[in-house]
């Protein structure tokens, strides 16, 4: 979508200088910017680029000399990474989805669709299901029984609803999430050794169960997904044993995450792609989770944690804690005993005794 450069700083809440008149369409990197698209070039690292590009407007950081850099206009922004959430929003129209349902769609007769709503094709809504006003559902969706989505969500193509599952408003899910699955949750006629094992420490003999068939605990709780979530592609979360699982108003869930049976995420958390979260473990608010983290079951992160990247979370952690590592420390303790191990081969090759002493 088109907009003028002084209409475009007005809705992103920034100022501007040149030729407010100047039209663009589309957002680009600097060296490969065309006349009608608008370059980011938030710092001087990237406006030495911009040579490389024809873009005739840019957004840059604050007191850039954007006459020197070549720009008819600029934008201001004093926090780049900010003026790129709004700038895409303004320029990402989303997928085209035109209210209606697809010929090839299933509705259960007894599920309340409101009337702007969007299904697409071969895509099955089930029994007593509610999707509020401004949905889109995407192809191959299918929403088990009792199921509500929020006002206005938009759930990608490929995704698995399951029974009992409430979405909350502008909830956004990518292809192929499975929400509600069963949780993993069996149990043996008599302690199993994991049990024992959990207990001993693993100290002792190994116990054999006279029935060492898995029975089934089935999962009757349901998920519970806050307003202005937004889950990643082939993420998925299971439905709790009695209890919902719980995913927190504004969390943001990258692909490929695993949230199992009994979790409850708070508000405004933030977790990238492999992270993995055992049953029944409790995390607060605004928690960062990088990559391939791990949460042991059963244990509390606190409000605003940072758990960095493959750390693995084996005891509970309390608020405002940064952690690293497997098995996490603070950051500061795990980076001096990384330290440490790397002086190590030295220190014993200074103490190894010679040959011939």
């Amino acid at each position: 979508m088109p907009y003028r450069i002084d209409e475009l700083a007005e809705k992103l809440g920034a100022s501007f200088e040149g030729d407010g008149s100047l039209i663009v369409s589309g957002a680009a990197e600097p060296q490969t910017a065309g006349e009608g698209d608008l370059a980011l070039a938030m710092s001087p690292a990237y406006a030495a680029h911009l040579a490389e590009g024809r873009a005739q407007a840019a957004v840059v950081w604050p007191g850039a000399d954007w006459q020197a850099l070549g720009l008819k206009a600029a934008v201001f922004a004093p926090r780049g990474r900010l003026a790129m959430a709004g700038l895409t929003a303004l320029m990402d129209p989303g997928p085209a989805m035109a209210p209606g349902i697809h010929p090839s769609a299933i509705v259960d007769p007894t599920a309340d669709i409101a009337a702007d709503v969007a299904i697409g094709p071969f895509s099955i809504i089930g029994a007593g299901v509610t999707v509020a006003a401004g949905v889109r559902i995407g192809a191959h969706v299918s929403v088990g029984p009792s199921s509500v989505i929020g006002v206005e969500g938009l759930i990608h193509d490929g995704v698995r609803i399951g029974r009992r599952v409430r979405i909350g408003a502008r909830v956004i899910v990518q292809p192929n999430a499975v929400i509600g699955g069963d949780g993993l949750s069996f149990v043996t006629a008599e302690p199993a050794f994991v049990e024992v094992s959990r207990q001993t420490l693993g100290v002792g003999e190994v116990t054999i169960p006279s029935d060492p068939r898995w029975h089934r605990i089935h999962s009757l709780g349901g998920v519970e997904i806050g307003d202005d979530v937004e889950i990643g592609a082939a993420t998925t979360i299971d439905s709790g044993t009695i209890r919902a699982t719980k995913i927190g108003n504004g969390t943001k869930l990258d692909n490929l995450i695993h949230i199992a049976h009994n979790v409850v995420i708070g508000e405004h958390c933030l977790f990238a792609a492999q992270v993995g979260v055992a049953g029944s473990s409790v995390i607060g608010d605004r928690v960062v989770c990088a990559g391939k983290v791990g949460i042991s079951d059963n244990i509390t992160i606190g409000n605003d944690c940072v758990l960095g990247g493959a750390s693995v979370i084996l005891s509970s952690v309390p608020a405002g804690r940064v952690m690293l590592g497997y098995p996490a420390t603070k950051m500061d303790v795990q980076l001096e005993s990384y330290k440490a191990l790397r002086r190590l081969p030295r220190i014993l090759a200074k103490l190894a005794p010679r040959k011939g002493e």
